[in-house]
């Protein structure tokens, strides 16, 4: 797998609650992709691409690092981003 839809990616790496959830914070221009504001929960991405989300008044920057199958845990949620705002160890 080298591509998956942004709702799916954001509801299996734990960024939201549900998929509903996922693609509603798209539909509202909430996510950008690369610095591109998206609006459709079926635009696709592939590793290495930034994704900055805006919910609960605060904004996130992740890195796509993996793709998943199925939402899996909270820590096989987090392995499938790199937190860009997270000074690394």
């Amino acid at each position: 797998m080298n591509r998956q839809r942004i709702d799916k990616w954001l509801w299996h790496a734990r960024v939201v609650k549900t998929r509903p959830d996922a693609a509603a914070l798209v539909e509202k221009g909430r996510v950008r992709i690369n610095g591109a504001r998206q609006t459709s929960p079926g635009h696709t991405i592939k590793l290495g691409d930034a994704i900055t989300v805006a919910l609960d008044g605060r904004v996130r920057v992740l890195k796509v690092a993996d793709f998943s199958e199925r939402r899996g845990d909270a820590s096989a949620g987090r392995a499938l981003y790199d937190d860009l705002q997270t000074p690394p160890k």
